[in-house]
């Protein structure tokens, strides 16, 4: 089932929606049952299960984040959306825990069967808190 440009934009705005809203539940509705998901730190996530078990403690600990959508790109042939967002949130960097971060990254999803297959995130290497630019901590 390929969507139409409609049908993904109307998808994107309901997944948007279950964000803000902080909702797993409704979130998780649109992944495929073999979501890969590969995150900014570069860890990952296969299937709808062990996605939901990474994400549980962020919707549970960490609920005051908020998704700017800053502009998409749809390509309905592919079957793919490019999202460019600003995450809001209270920071975790060291040295900076509890004051407000601002982070900007991508996404690039794939669509299957009407659903989110793939969600490829992508983020700067620097982010911004309380207008002072941070390089982000390493991860290992």
């Amino acid at each position: 089932m390929k969507l139409t440009r409609n049908e993904i934009e109307t998808l994107w705005n309901n997944w948007n929606t279950a964000w803000d809203n902080h909702d797993l539940n409704s979130v998780m509705e649109f992944f495929h049952d073999d979501i890969y998901f590969n995150n900014w730190t570069g860890g990952s996530a296969k299937g709808k299960e062990q996605l939901r078990d990474a994400w549980q403690d962020w919707f549970l600990n960490h609920g005051n984040f908020e998704f700017v959508q800053e502009e998409n790109f749809i390509d309905v042939d592919n079957q793919k959306l490019l999202y460019r967002w600003e995450l809001n949130w209270p920071s975790f960097e060291k040295g900076y825990e509890g004051r407000l971060e601002r982070r900007r990254g991508v996404d690039v999803i794939h669509f299957t069967d009407g659903k989110i297959i793939k969600k490829l995130t992508y983020s700067k290497t620097t982010l911004e808190i309380e207008g002072e630019h941070v390089k982000l901590t390493p991860s290992l």
